[in-house]
């Protein structure tokens, strides 16, 4: 069954010692360990032939130069200015460990990967029938596009080390809800049985 390993929002702004979320106070340790465990799955999918995508979290500048953000997310994250995930900037582009494996970027402005982007497209278009996701946030961005590729009949996996929360207790409960529409397993076990 051809694959695609659908990486969710690993980026500098979010991830890099000098992006947005380490300058607002908001850096993720849990996350930061991430691009190393899913690299080697990701390799694993181009060898068997398989797609990697990369969601970037976008936030497009008005006409005021500054960026458009939903009023839930500024609520949440006061610190985000002019410049942060802007399109084409290093703080929008996917973390240095995976740029080389991934192989095609949908920019998105909400949760899901399949949210006003071309994700479906593109993976119809290259045949994909299963799809893997892994990312941050488990509860927020991984578990919106788990359920969006669940509805649109994907044979849909969850890489659960491959994915991180703010905390361990909304990362574990947000697997154990995945599971009731995706296969939920480790990068390893992924692997071995979702690349047949």
């Amino acid at each position: 069954m051809k694959t695609a390993l659908v990486i969710v929002d690993l980026q500098n702004d979010f991830l890099a010692p000098d992006g947005a979320y380490a300058r607002g106070g908001c850096a993720n340790p849990a996350a930061q360990a991430l691009p190393a465990r899913v690299l080697p799955v990701a390799q694993a999918v181009k060898a068997a032939g398989g797609l990697v995508v990369a969601s970037q979290f976008t936030l497009w500048p008005g006409t005021d130069g500054q960026p458009m953000v939903s009023p839930h997310l500024k609520a949440l994250r006061p610190f985000l200015r002019a410049g942060d995930f802007a399109p084409g900037s290093h703080g929008q582009a996917c973390v240095d460990t995976l740029l080389p494996v991934v192989d095609v970027a949908v920019q998105k402005v909400a949760y899901s990967a399949f949210f006003n982007t071309q994700l479906d497209w593109l993976l119809r278009k290259c045949g994909i029938a299963r799809v893997a996701v892994c990312g941050i946030v488990t509860n927020g961005g991984v578990a919106s596009t788990v359920r969006d590729a669940h509805m649109r009949d994907y044979d849909t996996w969850v890489l659960a080390d491959g994915c991180a929360a703010f905390s361990a207790t909304a990362h574990g409960n947000a697997l154990a809800d995945m599971q009731t529409v995706a296969k939920v397993v480790d990068g390893d076990i992924f692997i071995r049985d979702g690349l047949r």
